[in-house]
């Protein structure tokens, strides 16, 4: 008795008779078949078999010589499932028709007369590209995605940030945050500061590079009527502002010498007094500082106090650089576009398999910030449903990129859903290859295939 074959869907919408029957006749051994012959019919048949793959004629009845038809069905085939395949079938003369369709969400396109070897490889190839979104997205939904106070994260480097956050949260000591400019050194200030004691109290930022000088110490600490020209009221300072909760001090490293001292003594004695005061104000806030620069240098070349380096610097935490992250990269590319198409009406929209190529190779010197500027232009630059890498900006970078083969796409794919299954079943081999559905052995050949340590 032979053994029965699964094969995969397959769904033809075409009025031609002729080829309908050529191309079951020539597909059939590969895929099981479904014919439609307008656009009804196939809807009806592509909601009840859920085919990943369409071949959809862009004549049909009834108006078999215009494209109408056809847009209408790839329209809604892609509003049922956005990430069916639906390669689009044109006459020779309207090339244009199949771009457009192309630019609408269609996977590819062929003209009439179709070459068979030339159909067959780009199912192969539609075919794989389906089974492999398949697999990310069960990946990700079996992954114990990480958010916390608004940050992303699932790699080590980012449960390991916000494991420290949440321990330094729990004290009241100065802070000094340490990271590349756009690595999201605020947002971890925030968080320290929701997570904190002083959660109900004011949290207050101030971009120490973009004070003028001449205003710094009064922005900061305030100050008295008639103290310098144009002070014709008392103001409290930004510290005052945030008594009972936290003062977040971004790029310290640029503060001036003689506003490192006061700042010094605050932290010391919590007291401070304002521009052309006398009196000694005291003020319970606590300071998180944070730089992109490297304070020890600017200790050595006598540019910032090292005596208030060492106040700050009670805890010191280094905040990851994007490209250091690993998985998190797509993971906070997809949140992103997920944010972005839904505040422009444009949801639905997914990245290409070169733009998410192209997004995890990419360097990021700009890190998160940078990601999120990217990928909220290509929502309004994108004019099909698809993000490409040209909407990212990112096509030079592809294309310096060596190529990728089927066999290095199937290896990352299969050491990622490795990994992630000895992960949720804390190492256990059996486990993790009973999640898997494969035997120990084959668990073992693969760990060692793709150069997984056995821990």
């Amino acid at each position: 008795m032979e053994p029965f074959i699964i094969k995969p869907k397959l769904l033809i919408v075409d009025d031609d008779e002729e080829i309908c029957t050529q191309m079951k006749w020539a597909l059939g051994g590969e895929y099981e078949i479904h014919l439609a012959g307008n656009r009804a019919a196939g809807l009806e048949l592509f909601k009840s078999q859920r085919p990943p793959v369409v071949l959809l004629d862009l004549g049909l009845p009834p108006q078999p010589n215009e494209p109408g038809e056809g847009l209408a069905a790839l329209a809604a085939i892609l509003a049922i499932d956005r990430e069916a395949k639906v390669i689009v079938i044109s006459g020779q003369g309207e090339k244009e028709n199949a771009l457009h369709a192309v630019g609408a969400g269609a996977y590819d396109f062929l003209c009439k007369p179709v070459e068979l070897d030339n159909l067959k490889l780009l199912l192969q190839r539609a075919y794989y590209v389906a089974r492999l979104e398949r697999e990310f997205h069960e990946l990700q939904q079996n992954q114990e995605v990480e958010l916390f106070e608004g940050m992303l994260g699932n790699s080590s480097q980012a449960r390991g940030l916000f494991s420290a956050l949440r321990k330094i949260a729990a004290s009241s000591a100065p802070v000094l945050l340490l990271g590349e400019s756009g690595t999201g050194k605020e947002m971890a200030a925030v968080a320290i500061h929701r997570r904190s004691s002083r959660s109900s109290g004011p949290f207050v930022p101030v971009n120490c590079n973009a004070l003028p000088e001449n205003l710094i110490e009064s922005e900061l600490f305030g100050h008295e009527k008639g103290s310098f020209t144009g002070a014709d009221i008392q103001r409290k300072g930004l510290v005052e502002t945030a008594q009972g909760g936290t003062l977040f001090l971004d790029e310290i490293g640029e503060l001036p010498p003689a506003i490192q001292v006061k700042l010094l003594r605050f932290l010391q004695d919590r007291r401070f007094q304002r521009v052309g005061g006398r009196q000694e104000i005291q003020s319970d806030t606590r300071v998180v500082a944070a730089t992109n620069s490297d304070l020890k240098a600017a200790v050595k070349n006598g540019t910032f106090r090292e005596d208030l380096y060492f106040r700050i610097a009670v805890v010191t935490v280094s905040i990851p650089a994007l490209r250091d992250r690993g998985e998190d990269i797509g993971l906070i590319a997809r949140e992103f576009l997920h944010r972005h198409a839904l505040q422009n009406g444009r949801t639905g929209l997914v990245f290409s398999p070169d733009a998410l190529r192209a997004i995890n190779r990419y360097r990021w010197p700009g890190n998160i910030r940078e990601l999120q500027n990217r990928v909220q232009r290509a929502v309004i630059m994108a004019e099909g449903r698809r993000i490409s890498v040209d909407d990212m900006e990112l096509s030079q970078l592809l294309e310096d990129l060596p190529s990728v083969t089927l066999k290095e796409a199937r290896e990352e794919i299969e050491r990622e859903m490795v990994q992630q299954a000895l992960k949720r079943h804390a190492g256990k081999i059996s486990s993790a290859a009973v999640d898997l559905g494969i035997s120990r052995p084959t668990f073992y050949e693969l760990m060692e295939k793709l150069g997984i340590p056995r821990e």
